[in-house]
């Protein structure tokens, strides 16, 4: 009896926290039976667990039960929303405003006196994480409302879970990058008093059908998310745990979402996937010729065949938009076929900017990270690029201090740098993260203050780098895509020319406004900043 018991009871769990799914053979998982018999203390584990889970959470069936669908009516409710990270949180939170909006809740700044307060969270390194701690310890003491609803949205939220619920003073629901629909549920579960959670991550949910209600529109910018999570698995990365399996949004509901800004008088779009470059629409019954990761180039999944690529998408939405500049993030370096170089060089909406995440320079770092390639391997793709697009401008990530690195290690990354002359990187000091690999197989061996070292050693070289390259583009003519007024100089606009880089000129003469293009001549370079004079109006 007491076996059937246990059976059943662990088998019944299992039935509530996958419904709907099932495993590849189509039976559901018992727990075993331990090696030397079922003990007292097992039976009492397995009863506080359930208790201890009934007490943080009602299962989305219990909520059913008792919601009327006029409690997931906001009715007025005011929510502020606060983003956190990459351009994909920011594209997230359009998305949220968007579910919240239609269900009747209203935007507000003040976040002390809003109902409901909602953060959308990073979770690649430790301080991002500590930032919404120290926020969420924030809103608690600066809120006037005591009926608040506080909510922790994104990576946060998928990887710490119940986690973020024990500090019930501080959160009161917890929705993952795949649960952004059931928002609605959730913040009547949190109104009714009880602790509300869905992390639940899909093998299918891209938001696809969601049209985004997009913030700072005068910029005249947008992001469009076309693809969700990853498979690369990279050993330092925790994004496969907190966005999941790798999907595709419908090509043609991208391409339409292009033309709905395009009417809107949106000059830029950049186009957003955790591995952008590997989207790959299964859905369209018209199929272009297939490339899978480029030759040399490894995975740890098995070749993807079939379906529209990017390649077939860049050029479709190209089409769609002619006066409008495409750009996207992030990529892989497997991923960029000579098929898809050769056509950002022969399209001129296409930015001659790419980002090219190297993460290290040296070969053993490369192989510990599982990225797939060698130095020598990213090196031939960097001449490939730079030999079809020569004034191509290529930007980087990469890792200060990851694990085993040594001094000779760091060394080669730092001739990465001088090799490839990137105009901008992203550089981090290595920060483990649970549930990675690294996490599981290697150790975080190497010591902060060398980590910090490093990071700064990285950052300054490629400032000296990017330095010779902004002062090679004076004197030249150069189109900017004008998004605002300059912070320091109202009379002075500040754009972005082709390849990226900022550049700020005087303005009060044609007074040309964002989301216009600038046609302006370099007079002056930083490592980061572009001055011109501007010569006149300008198409793209």
């Amino acid at each position: 009896m007491l076996r059937q018991w246990w059976f059943l009871r662990t088998a019944g769990a299992f039935s509530r926290a996958h419904s709907g799914c099932s495993t590849s053979s189509g039976v559901k998982p018992k727990r075993e039976i331990p090696a030397d018999g079922l003990q007292l203390s097992d039976f009492i584990r397995e009863s506080t667990r359930k208790q201890r889970q009934k007490a943080i959470i009602p299962s989305i069936e219990d909520t059913r039960e008792y919601l009327n669908p006029e409690d997931l009516n906001g009715n007025g409710r005011s929510v502020c929303y606060v983003t956190y990270g990459c351009q994909m949180n920011v594209s997230d939170m359009e998305i949220v405003r968007s579910i919240m909006t239609k269900n009747g809740f209203v935007e507000t700044e003040k976040r002390e006196k809003a109902d409901i307060v909602l953060l959308m969270t990073c979770s690649i390194r430790d301080g991002a994480e500590k930032k919404v701690w120290n926020q969420l310890k924030l809103i608690k003491g600066n809120s006037v409302n005591r009926r608040q609803i506080v909510g922790v949205l994104g990576c946060m939220a998928e990887r710490v879970r119940h986690g973020l619920l024990e500090k019930r003073n501080l959160v009161h629901l917890v929705a993952g990058p795949d649960s952004y629909r059931d928002l609605p549920r959730l913040v009547a579960v949190a109104t009714g008093g009880s602790n509300a959670i869905n992390v639940q991550l899909s093998l299918e949910e891209t938001y696809a059908d969601v049209q985004p209600i997009r913030v700072n529109a005068d910029t005249k910018t947008a992001f469009i998310s076309i693809m969700r999570g990853c498979d690369n698995m990279c050993t330092y990365c925790v994004v496969p745990f907190t966005r999941g399996r790798e999907r595709s949004r419908p090509i043609e509901s991208i391409v339409e979402e292009v033309r709905i800004l395009r009417d809107q008088g949106y000059k830029q779009i950049t186009l957003l996937g955790q591995n952008v470059n590997s989207y790959r629409d299964m859905s369209s019954t018209e199929f272009a010729p297939s490339t899978s990761a480029l030759p040399g180039f490894k995975t740890v999944y098995k070749p993807k065949t079939g379906g529209l690529t990017f390649t077939s998408l860049l050029e479709k939405v190209s089409d769609a938009a002619p006066e409008v500049r495409f750009r996207f993030t992030s990529p892989h370096p497997k991923d960029f076929p000579m098929q898809l170089i050769e056509l950002i060089s022969s399209r001129k909406n296409l930015c001659k900017q790419l980002h090219l995440p190297a993460q290290s320079g040296d070969d053993e770092t490369l192989e510990r990270m599982g990225r797939g390639y060698t130095r020598d391997l990213y090196l031939r793709l960097v001449d490939d690029i730079r030999h079809i697009i020569p004034d191509v401008s290529l930007t980087s990530d990469f890792i200060a201090g990851f694990c085993g690195e040594t001094e000779e290690a760091h060394q080669n990354t730092l001739s990465l740098i001088r090799a490839v002359r990137y105009s901008f990187c992203f550089v981090f000091p290595y920060s483990m993260r649970g549930k990675t690999r690294a996490h599981h197989r290697l150790t975080d061996d190497v010591p902060e203050e060398v980590k910090q070292r490093r990071h700064l050693d990285l950052t300054t070289v490629f400032r000296e780098e990017a330095l010779k390259l902004n002062e090679s583009l004076i004197g030249t003519e150069q189109i900017v895509l004008i998004e605002g007024k300059s912070k320091r100089d109202e009379s002075c606009s500040v754009g972005r020319i082709d390849g990226g880089e900022k550049t700020v000129f005087d303005n009060s003469e044609l007074q040309l406004e964002p989301g216009q293009y600038a046609k302006v001549i370099i007079t002056e370079a930083t490592s980061q900043t572009l001055r011109a004079k501007l010569i006149g109006k300008a198409n793209v």
